[in-house]
């Protein structure tokens, strides 16, 4: 037990289990990324809230669909662009540094696990800060397809709405008959964000690559999701098949509350930093398990 506190201490629950399981492989979701001003897919109950989200079929097949979901990422990309992490970040970040637990593999999209200096993160549902062309394959920085779209579009430039998950918008335009699409910039096809949409399959190179990070975990912790997702719930299915015990730290209900040895209900911000101050030291050289960045998509 960390020095200094009761049993009842989260932060010293939560050091014990990654004390005992060091190389502990981290999932992450909407949750942790709230604190940074990203809104959350989801209540306390686990209940969607917000606009349905966008179907992958649905957008590649419906030019309809495609200006809707762009006019408002137009309006709410802003939010993404300026993000920054928070202390829940962080403290993974220095945990990660100072050889306390395994890889990283979040839902997120935000990419703030990397701005906050993880190595060993693996995003499974992509990146919002790329895009891709579906016609030549090209890949384009949204920031700069967020030029092409104001100056496409200047009615929407500067629009307010309340922002959603992953640089959504709450946002109806009336007349997107006008709306001008993003373009590639390489081939003038059209664009698609480089994120996994509701209806689509994450990519089986990418699934691989979690896996095998699940196969080399000694435990699984859970921060900020609530695992309604399948591809974010499988990982709880696959650690209790091969005893590999799983700790969340969640505000709210998971769907993996039945398979949990520990649950810890506080905001990761607040409670990661302390368990990242109350680890005990390890090796100069950053612990056991010296890990390299991941090339997305391709297994470590």
């Amino acid at each position: 037990m960390a020095e200094g506190f009761d049993g009842n201490d989260n932060a010293a629950r939560l050091v014990d289990f990654l004390v005992r399981h060091p190389k502990t492989l981290v999932l992450t979701g909407a949750g942790l990324s709230t604190a940074s001003g990203i809104p959350g897919y989801r209540d306390r109950e686990g209940v969607r809230r917000g606009n349905l989200p966008t179907q992958g079929p649905e957008f590649r097949r419906s030019t309809y669909v495609q200006k809707r979901y762009w006019a408002r990422s137009m309006v709410g990309w802003p939010i993404m662009a300026t993000a920054r992490p928070n202390p829940g970040h962080q403290a993974l970040a220095a945990l990660e540094h100072d050889g306390h637990i395994g890889a990283l593999l979040t839902q997120n999209v935000d990419g703030l696990h990397t701005r906050a200096g993880s190595r060993a993160v693996l995003e499974l549902h992509g990146t919002i800060h790329m895009t891709v062309c579906l016609d030549c394959g090209a890949r384009t920085p949204r920031a700069q397809v967020q030029e092409q779209l104001v100056a496409a579009n200047p009615g929407l430039a500067g629009a307010r709405a309340t922002p959603l998950p992953d640089g959504d918008a709450q946002l109806e335009p009336e007349a997107l008959e006008d709306f001008r699409l993003p373009a590639c910039p390489h081939c003038g096809g059209n664009l698609t964000p480089d994120v996994v949409f509701f209806g689509d399959n994450v990519p089986a190179a990418r699934t691989a690559a979690a896996l095998a990070l699940m196969a080399a975990a000694d435990a699984l912790l859970v921060v900020g999701s609530s695992l309604m997702v399948y591809s974010g719930f499988r990982f709880c299915r696959l650690a209790h098949q091969t005893g590999k015990p799983i700790a969340a730290v969640n505000l709210g209900l998971t769907r993996a509350d039945h398979l949990l040895a520990l649950k810890i209900e506080e905001s990761a911000e607040h409670l990661l930093p302390h368990v990242a101050t109350l680890m005990p030291t390890k090796p100069a050289s950053g612990g056991d398990y010296p890990l390299q960045p991941i090339e997305q998509g391709k297994a470590p």
